[in-house]
């Protein structure tokens, strides 16, 4: 059976919001019987950007990771609500009935990404609903990929088991699954939000002058060997991403013709070493 996956390339996003803004242009005001009530003008983001900055001036890395209803494969959402009023499509996609719902607020409580909010003035639980009312209307993709600039979205229908593949192949990611909820929304890329990086500016002094140098190799091992390397560009900077987080001792070791060092760090976020002179 073939179902509805979203891969979300994070590297691609530049926080423009149009996905939020096509959210709200399609579900506030508007209503579609048997997929959602409208959504509320405020306090509502179910197509939402997640923001993080890393570095130091001035190597400073910004990601954007845009989030919604997980559509998840065991989602928690259903085994929360009372009367079937949350149900999981043939293509799983997960529908909060707008008629059933009323009055459950449990489900917003029971979803573990924070996904569902609670419209009070009708007293209801909504959430994105991958634009089914669009797809079931002959649709070929949802509305985010249609305004989206950069490509940051592609929907996928496709078996469980292709979709696995797809995963493997293009090394993607879903958020934590909580609860073991089984997410169905996938991310490229997402190590700008879960690694970090070492960075510096590989400089040469002579009579008090420093000049930056290119093309000096840097490697960067820990306890468990290599984590990763890099070599100096024409401005004499070096960066090596997707490191863990708070992963302790690391070692720079810089090779030079004129020579080699190494620098000592206690790794815990990405970190700019400014000028290091060889």
């Amino acid at each position: 059976m073939k179902k509805w996956n979203m891969i979300v390339d994070v590297a691609r996003c530049n926080n423009c919001y149009n996905c939020f803004v096509a959210t709200k242009d399609e579900y506030v005001g508007n209503e579609y019987p048997g997929y959602t009530a409208p959504q509320p003008l405020h306090g509502h983001a179910w197509v939402d950007i997640e923001r993080t900055e890393s570095g130091q001036w001035p190597m400073v890395e910004a990601a954007f990771r845009p989030v919604m209803c997980n559509h998840c494969d065991d989602a928690p959402c259903i085994k929360a609500a009372k009367n079937d009023a949350v149900k999981q499509r043939y293509d799983g996609i997960v529908i909060i009935d707008p008629e059933l719902a009323k009055g459950q607020k449990q489900i917003v409580d029971a979803c573990p990404y924070g996904a569902v909010y609670w419209n009070e003035e009708l007293q209801l639980p909504q959430a994105w609903p991958f634009d089914a009312h669009l797809l079931d209307r002959g649709w070929d993709k949802t509305k985010l990929e249609k305004v989206c600039p950069t490509d940051v979205f592609r929907s996928v229908k496709v078996s469980d088991e292709e979709m696995q593949q797809i995963a493997a192949d293009e090394e993607l990611s879903t958020l934590e699954p909580l609860d073991g909820a089984r997410p169905k929304v996938y991310y490229k890329n997402s190590h700008r939000f879960d690694t970090g990086f070492i960075g510096g500016t590989i400089v040469s002094e002579k009579d008090g002058v420093e000049d930056c140098v290119e093309g000096v190799k840097v490697v960067a091992r820990s306890k468990d060997g290599e984590i990763g390397r890099a070599e100096s560009d024409a401005f004499g900077d070096f960066k090596i991403g997707k490191i863990q987080k708070n992963l302790g001792a690391v070692t720079l070791n810089i090779e030079h013709e004129s020579g080699s060092r190494s620098i000592d760090i206690d790794f815990g976020e990405s970190i700019y070493l400014g000028p290091v002179t060889i």
